[in-house]
């Protein structure tokens, strides 16, 4: 070569082959994932979400809908609860006693004589609404479970957990609060990669090949409004499946499992629970026998529970379920600060049986009452109703942007927009093992995920052999790719 010669042209870079297993797998396997899950668990959600945005303001709803039955005709001074008692019952005329009584609250609120009715469903209670201090009627209505949900609540909640469809419907709400998360998650992780890979420089995060430019501003509305529900929704998935039939039962057993169990109060009077923390307070014998469930004792074992623990204005007053049992004295203030202190009463000797207070609960049985009152929200009233009624529909509109975007892309009107499948096997061994891992753990927890991550395995598998199938001969390799 001489000096004059020029050195021959550098030859143009050509793009960097990785070798087989270090090609990225781990997003494209969360995308696939996050799409499959949102298209197929979708409609589940979106009722969840359309439903529970009711539920969230159903007690305020409650309070408008029957003003009339929870507040008194004035807010002067209470008789007696003995008194108010006999006015429910003599309203009913048939001699009945109550299952079970609660003051009013505070001035200008009704208290609620509750009774047994064979004609209402399970768990229901008639209830009777007694001004404290004139003993006038105010109202007669079914009441529901703990919680005392009126009519409309309790149909907007049993929609919310059902579908009105009764056991085989709760299925449908534990699907949904058991996929909500995972795909939320799922979400989330999409959004921090193509975050990363923005400030890295990368302009490649849309396909150059998507021609509409209305399915980039759906994205875009899809991704600001998830990142603003993200943690909202893992918080009600988390605390959703705490309800849930079978994911329920899990949660209950490992929490029982490590000491951390919601505390029980004693209520036999035989000495069964002698040696317990706050056990065998009254040394009764296991022949003592329950005071008479009469008018008069609710006001003495109020006024005893009111000198242990008591000390809530909102109080539910239980007489004995049966001989030797006995009375049970509990708060049922869900707002903050949660007040659910609870003590069993001996009604022969009018002395503690057993106590149970808020303030010695383990932690995760303090989580899970903040998380249900929370999710319930009753923890701080209507501003907790607002929040968790803006949580919810930005989930429902999340899931029908998620449907608008699909829609959008649909170059074949099927599954064609589907992301590429793939991933998994293009992972490293230790990969592959963590997903599988993962995967287990998460369907023997969650079962209704490990039976529908299972379906969604076949139904991705029998959409593949369809596409191989119906590829030309030349291309089936790519089709299979």
């Amino acid at each position: 070569m001489t000096a004059t010669d020029s050195p021959p042209a550098a030859a143009a870079p050509s793009p960097a082959v990785r070798p087989p297993g270090s090609a990225g797998w781990f997003t494209p396997l969360l995308r696939r994932l996050h799409f499959f899950a949102g298209l197929l668990v979708g409609p589940f959600i979106l009722v969840a979400a359309v439903s529970g945005a009711l539920y969230a303001v159903a007690p305020t709803l409650e309070k408008v809908m029957y003003a009339h039955e929870l507040t008194a005709a004035s807010d002067a001074p209470g008789v007696s609860l003995a008194a108010q008692i006999e006015a429910a019952r003599a309203h009913l005329g048939d001699g009945s006693t109550p299952v079970a009584v609660r003051p009013a609250p505070e001035a200008g609120a009704t208290t609620r004589v509750m009774f047994a009715d064979e004609t209402l469903p399970e768990s229901t209670t008639r209830a009777i609404f007694v001004d404290p201090a004139t003993t006038e009627i105010r109202g007669d209505l079914p009441a529901y479970g703990t919680s005392g949900a009126l009519p409309l609540r309790h149909w907007i909640s049993d929609l919310h957990r059902s579908l009105h469809l009764g056991d085989a419907g709760r299925w449908y709400s534990e699907l949904a609060a058991s996929w909500l998360g995972i795909v939320a998650l799922a979400g989330l992780g999409l959004w921090i990669g193509r975050f990363v890979r923005s400030r890295r420089g990368r302009r490649d995060l849309v396909r150059p090949n998507r021609r509409h430019t209305g399915y980039r501003r759906l994205s875009g509305w899809h991704s600001a409004v998830g990142i603003w529900v993200v943690l909202g929704a893992v918080f009600l998935s988390a605390t959703g499946i705490t309800w849930s039939t079978f994911a329920g039962a899990h949660v209950s057993d490992l929490r029982a499992a490590v000491g951390e169990g919601t505390p029980t109060l004693t209520t036999s009077l035989d000495g069964a629970a002698a040696g317990g923390e706050h056990a065998g307070h009254a040394g009764h014998s296991a022949a003592a026998a329950t005071g008479p469930a009469d008018s008069a004792t609710f006001d003495a074992v109020l006024a005893i529970a009111q000198r242990i623990n008591v000390d809530s204005g909102d109080v539910e007053i239980k007489p004995p379920a049966a001989a030797g049992k006995a009375w049970v004295v509990q708060e049922i203030h869900r707002s903050f600060p949660t007040e659910v202190d609870a003590v069993a009463i001996d009604g022969s000797r009018m002395q503690v049986a057993d106590r149970v207070d808020f303030a010695d609960y383990p932690l995760l049985a303090k989580l899970s009452r903040w998380g249900i009152d929370l999710h319930s929200g009753t923890m701080f009233g209507l501003a907790n109703q607002l929040v968790l009624f803006a949580l919810a529909l930005g989930i429902a509109a999340l899931v029908v942007l998620g449907y608008a975007m699909w829609w959008r892309r649909r170059p074949t009107r099927g599954l064609a927009a589907a992301p590429a499948r793939g991933a998994l096997g293009r992972a490293p061994w230790w990969g592959i093992a963590a997903v599988l891992v993962v995967a287990i753990a998460i369907g023997l927890f969650l079962p209704l995920v490990g039976y529908t991550l299972a379906a969604f395995v076949v139904i991705d598998v029998l959409v593949g052999w369809r596409a191989r199938r119906a590829a030309p001969s030349g291309t089936r390799g790519t089709a299979a790719r």
